[in-house]
């Protein structure tokens, strides 16, 4: 990959899984496949992922297991956790092209941005990314917003081509496996018809995808600082969302 490929997991509907996303996919590509990545963090003014980053520091210099982990990974990688900034959305480009410019081998900036598009400053960003991953669970709310939110970029950004944007995709998260398949056949269909590729990949409704580094809890699956466990990650399908997106990203 030759340039740096700014890339969000955005919606404008809470609770759709951004945040999350946005670190297991950063962490899988950082720590598992070798790629050197950044994150801009800009859902202000909570700035989740920062939150996560010092949570994670924290149990490091206070939990000998963690700190362990923490040595024998750079040891074994030779790289430190990805940087993670925050900063307000009018100003999120400018932090990614300084991060760009003091790691000058980025392969990807991920964006954790406020969930709106009726913020002129969100708009402009996401305006400006190469790829945006768009989260979406069978719920009717979350549903009609993400659809709404995807039509919008679609139809006023991608297909005008007044922004960077490449391709955008909707994701299936939180999948339930006790729901009738026809329930998320009738919503496909739904997003066919407004034109909106859904990955093949899905990530199922589990509770590891909450397991952070705790003093309780040794295995870590959303994590800043270390790759998803693997043997969390079977079954999880993280693996093959990364390994999706890497597909669509290097086409």
């Amino acid at each position: 990959m030759n340039e740096t490929k700014y890339v969000a997991f955005s919606t404008q509907k809470g609770g759709a899984g951004k945040t999350t996303l946005t670190v297991l996919v950063a962490s899988y590509l950082h720590y598992v496949k070798g790629y050197n990545v950044a994150v801009v963090d800009c859902d202000f003014p909570q700035y989740s992922v920062h939150d996560m980053r010092k949570r994670d520091l924290k149990a490091i210099m206070e939990d000998e297991y963690y700190k362990s982990m923490a040595y024998e990974q750079l040891k074994r990688l030779e790289k430190n956790p990805y940087p993670i900034k925050c900063s307000r959305a009018e100003d999120a480009i400018k932090t990614a092209e300084q991060l760009c410019e003091s790691h000058p081998n980025l392969d990807f900036v991920f964006f954790d941005l406020p969930g709106t598009i009726n913020n002129v400053d969100v708009v402009t960003t996401i305006a400006k990314m190469d790829y945006i991953f768009t989260p979406i669970i069978a719920d009717r709310v979350v549903m009609e917003s993400s659809i709404k939110f995807a039509t919008v970029i679609n139809e006023q950004m991608i297909s005008t081509g007044k922004s960077c944007i490449k391709g955008l995709y909707l994701v299936w998260n939180m999948v339930d496996g006790r729901e009738k398949s026809e329930l998320y056949k009738a919503y496909d269909k739904v997003c066919a018809e407004f034109a909106l590729p859904i990955l093949n990949t899905f990530l199922p409704d589990s509770k590891r995808f909450r397991k952070e580094t705790g003093t309780e809890r040794k295995t870590v699956f959303r994590s800043t600082a270390f790759p998803a466990d693997k043997t969390l990650v079977r079954g999880s399908n993280l693996d093959k969302l990364a390994d999706e997106i890497l597909e669509i990203i290097k086409n």
